[in-house]
């Protein structure tokens, strides 16, 4: 059956255009009102003041005791007639009540203060003159910082937070700044997020042209997003999430029975992928096995997946079984055949793309589903295969790694800072995607990512929390999706219920099948290979390859 298109109002040109016609129509909306209000603001405080008045008359009367108000009345009452016997008397009268209306409906809320106050000019004092040993020369004849010196010369901007500390901040230094080294640059940051106040995490900007920093205070990521089915496409995956102003993109999510739009950080594998391969590090506790376990749930949506647990603490048991899962392996033994066969996976699909490209031919259904080989802690193993004399199973990554993005399989590393030594140098060289969790000193997170981050890591973090940088794109702050092990007693009911709902049905196995009679044995299937055995590569084929 042909496939119908989509009406024109769902096309992402029709909609982009109904986006900005919203958008503008909210904008005239807005300017309209506000003309209107400008316009009105004499009719709307003499009204406010009218019944002000108004008010103030009820409650005189209300507080009024019986035995007076009578003559209050005849007072009044002498006081109309008056007024009306007066020459100009009535005009008189309602020129002073609009009068004392407008005096009465001005607007009474306080005016916001100009500049800081007392102990936030201390505190701004105190920031310029930490700076002045950093950013003062003994040849300046017109030094912008220096000892009791006036910080407005030096700060563009300024704001605080309600607790009185530093929120944002603008400040100029001297040309002679080395601000091209990130030696000198990381002294500031340090001091900076030192004077401003610890325990939160900044964001600085650099601008080399006019000699300008901008620190900024970034707001803590949301670290209680459970895990859902992403609104994403068949070769992307979500690895966490993070900042609005550093993504383009938003993800619908259901968050505390209400719809929010959280910006994601989506890896993209496959075919056409710069970053076919991905490498997580943190120390123990960071939520690296979160991650993976993150990513195998996506990736059963539309692929396979083959599980390699180097800690052996169960932390993949819930995919055990499931369809799509190849294989979750703890014992090493089970790590080498199960990296073996996807060694040899890789390089028949290899050859199976290459004779149909040689042919003319798309490739085999076989080679398009995509293979995921989630490796946690290869180092144990690496620990293992060493004292047994046996080969380190990360060697079978070699072709995986080398030719993954050819055959539409994907390898996903994680390890933790102490073995990152034993990590080889393939994983090291092909994996261009690449995330730190947990608590790590900048050298640590810049060694791991390539590049330094862009922001002051604060002391304590939670667990998932991390950064994420994918190929020579730019550093992201990163907070995986809260993913634990289902089986674990630690578990709550609704992150249980949240993964479990994830997970694909159980496979049916082998032996479950009705036992056929003795003298009516089953023929032979010899297209098919066996399960879980990797099928034969011909000869006369691996030799034209």
């Amino acid at each position: 059956m042909a496939r119908r298109p989509l009406p024109r109002i769902l096309s992402k040109d029709s909609a982009q255009i109904a986006r900005m016609q919203i958008a503008r129509s909210r904008e005239l909306a807005r300017t309209a009102a506000d003309s209107a209000t400008d316009v009105l603001h004499p009719l709307i405080t003499v009204s406010r003041g009218l019944r002000r008045l108004a008010s103030a008359g009820r409650r005189r009367w209300a507080e009024t005791p019986k035995d007076k108000r009578g003559p209050l009345l005849f007072l009044a009452a002498s006081t109309v007639l008056v007024v009306a016997l007066m020459p100009y008397g009535p005009l008189l009268a309602v020129v002073t009540v609009m009068a004392a209306a407008a005096w009465q409906g001005r607007d009474r809320t306080p005016p916001a203060p100009e500049g800081p106050d007392e102990s936030q000019a201390e505190r701004l004092q105190a920031l310029y003159e930490a700076l002045v040993p950093y950013f003062s020369g003994a040849e300046d004849p017109a030094p912008l910082y220096a000892h009791g010196g006036e910080w407005q010369k030096a700060f563009a901007e300024h704001e605080f937070e309600d607790g009185g500390r530093v929120g944002h901040l603008v400040l100029r230094y001297p040309a002679y700044f080395p601000d091209g080294e990130p030696e000198a640059r990381a002294r500031i940051e340090q001091l900076l997020a030192a004077k401003a106040g610890r325990g939160r995490e900044y964001h600085f900007a650099w601008d080399e042209e006019g000699n300008q920093l901008t620190l900024t205070v970034l707001a803590p990521l949301p670290t209680d997003i459970a895990p859902q089915h992403f609104v994403t496409a068949p070769g992307e995956t979500v690895l966490g999430f993070t900042d609005p102003s550093e993504v383009q993109r938003t993800l619908p999510l259901s968050y505390e029975a209400e719809q929010i739009d959280v910006p994601p950080v989506v890896w993209r594998t496959g075919v056409r992928s710069t970053e076919p391969h991905l490498l997580a590090m943190g120390p123990p506790g960071s939520g690296t096995s979160t991650l993976l376990r993150s990513i195998a749930l996506q990736a059963l949506r539309y692929g396979d997946v083959l599980i390699v647990d180097g800690g052996g603490t169960g932390e993949y048991a819930c995919l055990a079984g499931r369809d799509g899962v190849l294989a979750v392996e703890c014992a090493l033994t089970g790590a080498l055949a199960s990296l073996e066969w996807a060694a040899q996976e890789t390089e028949r699909r290899l050859i199976a793309v290459n004779l149909a490209r040689q042919g003319g031919d798309p490739p085999p259904e076989d080679t398009r589903r995509p293979l995921w080989i989630v490796l946690d802690r290869p180092g144990v193993f690496a620990h293992l295969a060493a004292a047994d004399g046996r080969k380190d199973p990360q060697a079978l990554l070699q072709v995986p790694l080398r030719h993954g993005r050819a055959a539409n399989v994907t390898v996903v590393v994680a390890e933790q800072f102490d073995s990152a030594e034993v990590l080889s140098d393939a994983v090291r060289q092909h994996t261009r995607a690449r995330v730190v969790l947990g608590t790590a000193a900048p050298r640590q997170v810049e060694a791991a990512l390539g590049v330094p981050p862009h922001t002051t890591p604060p002391a304590h973090v939670p667990p998932g929390r991390g950064y994420a940088v994918l190929g020579s794109g730019p550093v992201h702050r990163l907070q995986v999706p809260r993913t634990p092990d289902p089986y674990d007693d630690a578990t709550s009911d609704a992150d249980r219920q949240a993964v479990l709902a994830l997970l694909p049905p159980r496979s049916t196995p082998a032996d479950a099948a009705p036992p056929r009679p003795a003298d009516n044995p089953a023929p032979a299937d010899l297209t098919k290979p066996a399960l879980g055995v990797a099928p034969a590569i011909p000869e006369a084929i691996a030799a034209e390859s």
